[in-house]
């Protein structure tokens, strides 16, 4: 009995040591610390995970870190800093609306000398729960192992949505949920076992989606709100790689179609206007009341790829019936690049219809490898169109997606390193402006980036956990032989 009291004096004594780090800043000097993330000046959400960092070049100087709201203080040693997850809660809770200060110190001469404190801007706009994406190694035909993974943005937790090795490694690529639900899913299985994958509560269907009619199977997708229909690109891709290039890769298609898939009748359909032979049409998205189909297109060019430079998609909109599944008769357009000399993918609205975000760069469709791509805006109810320029950085932003309730865009970004995309979050305000981002939290952020070895691809938000079966998913696609798709002439 002895023993077990003094084990529990013993630990709860360690408890107390571990959460009694005391700094006292004696004085503030005006000198600028360098940090990894980037977190100065940004905004974040109210539920969002500590925003661990760590001091730059703090090798052999001990350092501290002092977090101040208005009510509550944590400190913390570092220079990897790991904030207490519960009080770091506690505090954005009590902040929310506010500014909470961050001021490291180093220690000289037994005295905490702050140096020039940052703050971070708390908003009780909540970001959704979760996120889920690809991670890939960033290479440009060979791959192995893969996944499609989610993340809990309120803490580190990321666990497997689907993984190849349960298909004997085969390419799983472009996930897509309806309305940022949980509850229905749709992705696909290149090479192995191959066809598309559509999830629908413990419902596991194999479709085999190439059709006589269409190009290839369907590729790009984007839900209908009402959860009956699925746009899909159809695309005959190709690529070509550079010696010697600020890009190292090119990305261009050589056809491409926007469909419409019935997931009641299980039937393809599409428009003489978004099947063009004189035109490539690829990345759709439906507005969010259903009535409109945005697409990106550019006119048909040959011989490819000699002429990749000359593509230049423009942002495309057409009528959507959704009662009987028909298109309109004529196609607008939001956004004529070729006359601006510049290229759209991505177009991506808001659950509100206000507006449309979408990636803008100088050629082609694939801007994932383009240096010079950026996140530009379209507000919808004036057509006037703006860079995010506080979301753009002097590398690569592509693929985002936004939050349910309007105020948060997820998008992938190179800017660490130029060659791993990283997810990325930035604040949309009720301007539709956007924040200085901030990067995905994680336990210690200079490890993590450090060392993994695969890129974010396709960052999605979703509103609570996926919880599908993987193994009933890896037996469908292993054992059916899949349903036939038809097209609706």
């Amino acid at each position: 009995m002895k023993n077990l009291e003094y084990i529990i004096c013993l630990l709860l004594g360690c408890m107390f040591l571990a959460c009694s780090t005391d700094i006292k800043v004696s004085k503030i000097v005006n000198e600028e610390v360098e940090i990894f993330p980037d977190y100065k000046e940004v905004t974040i959400p109210v539920n969002i995970a500590p925003l661990n960092f760590m001091v730059v070049n703090a090798e052999g100087v001990e350092t501290g870190l002092v977090i101040e709201g208005a009510q509550r203080k944590i400190m913390v040693k570092g220079p990897n800093f790991e904030i207490p997850q519960k009080a770091w809660h506690k505090l954005l809770a009590e902040e929310q609306g506010k500014d909470i200060r961050f001021t490291v110190c180093k220690k000289e001469n037994g005295e905490w000398i702050g140096m020039k404190p940052f703050v971070m801007s708390i908003v009780s706009d909540k970001v959704d729960k979760y996120i889920a994406y690809r991670l890939i190694a960033p290479g440009y035909g060979l791959w192995n192992k893969m996944g499609i993974y989610q993340r809990c943005l309120e803490s580190y937790d990321q666990s497997p949505i689907y993984e190849n090795k349960l298909t004997d490694y085969n390419c799983v690529n472009c996930h897509s949920f309806p309305m940022r639900s949980p509850e229905r899913m749709v992705f696909h299985m290149r090479s192995k076992h191959g066809g598309t994958v559509y999830l629908d509560g413990e419902n596991v269907e194999k479709l085999n989606t190439k059709t006589d009619q269409t190009i290839s199977a369907l590729v790009y997708p984007y839900w209908h709100p009402s959860g009956d229909y699925i746009a899909f690109s159809t695309n005959n891709t190709l690529q070509a790689f550079f010696a010697n290039h600020i890009n190292r890769i090119e990305v261009f298609d050589t056809e491409s179609d926007v469909v419409v898939y019935n997931t009641r009748t299980k039937q393809v359909m599409g428009s003489p206007l978004t099947m063009s032979k004189a035109a490539y049409e690829t990345f759709p998205t439906f507005s969010p009341d259903g009535r409109s189909l945005y697409f990106c297109s550019t006119d048909s060019i040959s011989p490819m790829p000699k002429r990749y430079k000359e593509t230049h998609y423009s942002l495309c909109r057409i009528d959507f019936n959704p009662e009987n599944g028909t298109f309109g008769e004529k196609v607008d357009t939001i956004y004529n690049a070729k006359s601006n000399e510049k290229s759209v993918s991505f177009p991506r609205i808001s659950p509100d219809g206000k507006y449309l975000a979408f990636t803008l760069h100088q050629f082609g469709n694939f801007s994932i490898w383009h240096k010079d791509a950026d996140l530009y805006m379209v507000n919808l109810d004036n057509q006037k169109i703006y860079p995010l320029t506080e979301a753009n950085s002097e590398n690569v932003e592509s693929y985002h997606s936004w939050s349910d309730n309007n105020r948060w865009l997820v998008y992938s970004s190179r800017r660490l390193d130029g060659l791993y995309t990283r997810p990325f979050f930035t604040y949309i305000d009720a301007n539709g402006q956007a924040h200085k981002p901030f990067l995905l939290p994680q336990k210690n952020p200079m490890k993590y980036y450090k060392s993994l070895m695969y890129s974010y691809n396709i960052p999605e938000f979703v509103k609570d956990k996926v919880k599908f079966n993987r193994h009933a998913i890896s037996k469908e696609m292993r054992e059916s032989k899949g349903t036939d798709l038809t097209f609706r002439k």
